[in-house]
Order: C-alpha cells, then sequence, then structure tokens
C-alpha cells in the first residue's frame, strides 16, 4: 500500500464521485457538485488520497471567514481504521487554522457513530441536531471545533 495524499483536480472528479455514489448512494452529491467546488478555489480546498493510482477518499472544505466548514470527508471501507480519516480532518483543520478561521463547522449523520466518534476525539462537540436532515429521515449532528487565535508576542 503506497497512499498518497495530494490537492484533489478535475480529473479526479470521475473517481471521487463514483465513490461518493459507494458510499452514500442516498446523499450522494451529483457530479456537478464536485465541479462546481472545485471551480471556486478562492474558497474551496480538496484533496484526495489515492493508492496505486486509484482514488480511496478524498475531503473538502469551504472557508469564509470566520468560519471554515467541512464539505465532505470520506475513505474507502476497505482503508477505513487505518487513520487516514483522522489525518486527513488534521489537514482540514490545520488549513482552516492556516486560514485564520475561528471555527470548523461540520455536519454528520446521526447514525454514524464512527464518524461521530473521530469528530469528538478531534475536541469537536455537536451544538445542534437537525431532524430528518437526510434522506431516509436521519437527523444530522451540527458540530464545531473552536480554534485557537493566534496571538503576536
Amino acid at each position: 500500500m503506497s497512499v498518497e495524499l495530494r490537492a484533489m483536480t478535475a480529473g479526479d472528479i470521475p473517481a471521487v464521485h463514483q465513490l461518493e455514489t459507494e458510499l452514500f448512494p442516498e446523499d450522494a452529491w451529483p457530479l456537478a457538485g464536485f465541479e462546481s467546488e472545485l471551480a471556486q478555489a478562492d474558497t474551496r480546498k480538496y484533496w484526495v488520497y489515492e493508492d496505486e493510482g486509484r482514488v480511496i477518499g478524498y475531503a473538502g472544505l469551504c472557508t469564509v471567514l470566520p468560519i471554515s466548514d467541512v464539505q465532505t470527508i470520506a475513505i474507502s471501507p476497505e482503508y477505513q481504521g487505518q487513520g487516514l480519516g483522522r489525518k486527513m480532518m488534521n489537514l482540514l483543520i490545520d488549513t482552516a487554522r492556516e486560514l485564520k478561521a475561528l471555527d470548523v463547522m461540520l455536519e454528520v449523520r446521526f447514525d454514524n457513530p464512527t464518524a461521530i466518534n473521530l469528530y469528538e476525539s478531534l475536541g469537536f462537540t455537536t451544538i445542534h441536531r437537525r431532524p430528518r436532515y437526510y434522506k431516509g429521515g436521519i437527523d444530522a449532528l451540527i458540530m464545531r471545533l473552536q480554534l485557537e487565535k493566534e496571538t503576536n508576542a
């Protein structure tokens, strides 16, 4: 396994979309959604994990100060449990911090305890619950990580 993390390009979109539809069949973004996100480079940053040329994970962050919002994050099931999601989340958090965001926000399906546990272990707290947000009537948890303000000493 030689997993590489790099910036997403337009050429990655078909593979990312395929993985998206496999992982989130009810809630998958349309292909045009990823195209639109990448076209907004002033406020969006996206990354992919690749293993021997195959996209096995991706994530995106939107920053409109003072908030950074995790747009999406996903890891192929056969690569889960290896710390790749944590590494990707740390990259998103570090990027938000570099961009001077004060908070990182995300929403997660209430029925995804693995993701919720990861986010909580990184310091995210639930600030709201949106009833029936996802298809199938699944609630969404809105979670926030407050970033420390950088001080000039």
